[in-house]
């Protein structure tokens, strides 16, 4: 496989923003006066647009959860956004790769304001040509659509020449509905099952596995 783009999700993937995500949700919740006890309850939410978490995961109506996701980034503007890690081995990674002159993209269903403020806070943004995420009124919020976004704005025309990397069963289907192969990795927040059953072309445990394959 000699894959020239490189398509890689932010959460789960470049960074560990379980901690910031978390206490944005708890924070949110609250609101309606849910309390959640054990954070890791929460980890579900992470890789899934916020809308359609809130829905699926307490039940909340479209304004319900459109209200929750305003209530989320009050607390993650300010605080959330840098209670994040990037996983270990991944800037040496981006180097190897911008090296050997692949081109390297985000692909996020976070807000594109808020990935480029976390790329730039962790000094990685400079390896990627571009970031495309969402908008803070809702829309492009799919992974697919975030996918075939930054492929035409990188000018990509041989698909068969890009892959996507991520966690979640999300970068998996919005690959595969774009046309792309996908790569998830075990180090994030999706298990092997669900990336499985998304359809992902192979699955790493480590970041060392995925520069195999990727050089």
């Amino acid at each position: 496989m000699n894959y020239q783009c490189i398509l890689f999700d932010l959460d789960g993937t470049l960074t560990d923003p379980g901690m910031g995500i978390t206490n944005a949700l708890m924070h949110a919740l609250e609101k309606y006066g849910i309390k959640v006890e054990d954070r890791e309850t929460l980890y579900p939410f992470i890789g899934p647009p916020l809308m359609e978490s809130f829905e699926s995961f307490y039940g909340f109506s479209k304004e319900e959860a459109k209200q929750a996701v305003e209530y989320y980034r009050e607390y993650y503007r300010e605080k959330g956004l840098f209670e994040n890690k990037v996983y270990e081995g991944i800037p040496a990674l981006l180097e190897k790769l911008a090296s050997r002159k692949k081109t390297l993209l985000v692909a996020t269903s976070k807000p594109e304001i808020f990935a480029n403020q976390i790329l730039k806070h962790f000094g990685i943004h400079h390896y990627f040509s571009f970031v495309a995420g969402s908008h803070f009124d809702g829309s492009r919020v799919q992974k697919n659509e975030v996918i075939a976004y930054v492929l035409e704005r990188a000018g990509v025309k041989d698909l068969s020449k890009a892959v996507m990397v991520g966690d979640r069963k999300h970068d998996m289907i919005g690959a595969k509905k774009v046309g792309v192969d996908s790569i998830g990795v075990l180090y994030g927040y999706g298990d092997r099952d669900e990336l499985e059953k998304a359809g992902a072309k192979m699955i790493v445990r480590q970041v060392e596995e995925l520069e195999t394959i990727l050089r």
